[in-house]
């Protein structure tokens, strides 16, 4: 197996890193400018905001908190597709990888979130 194992804050770190370098590409057209607001505020959360789950109080709030960055994943997840689509970037294919490694991330959240329901379910 080549790919590199993160654990998950340094995963969500590189994540920000490649929204951020995404978000660099993008045209400088009215619709590039407002899709990269919005793709750098949702796509670079999601690594904060799992930081701040990480200190949460009880397991609700760790929940929310989790709840929080599959949130602004999935918001990512559109702004990607929609930059694909138009395309506002030179070359979309490019943005194949940053949509699945997003696929990868929603897809870990929802089964943290998940475990955690289960776990505290089974604690009362």
């Amino acid at each position: 197996m080549n790919k590199q194992t993160y654990d998950l804050e340094d995963r969500l770190l590189e994540y920000s890193v490649r929204i951020i370098k995404v978000v660099e590409q993008l045209s400088n057209t009215h619709a590039g400018k407002h899709v990269a607001k919005q793709l750098l505020r949702s796509g670079t959360s999601p690594y904060p905001n799992h930081g701040e789950a990480q200190a949460a109080e009880s397991p609700k709030d760790f929940i929310h908190k989790l709840r929080i960055s599959l949130k602004e994943l999935r918001e990512s997840q559109r702004w990607l597709k929609l930059i694909k689509r138009v395309p506002l970037i030179n070359k979309p294919e490019l943005l194949n990888n940053i949509i699945e490694e997003t696929e990868e991330l929603i897809k870990i959240f929802v089964a943290s979130i998940k475990t955690v329901q289960i776990n505290k379910n089974l604690s009362h």
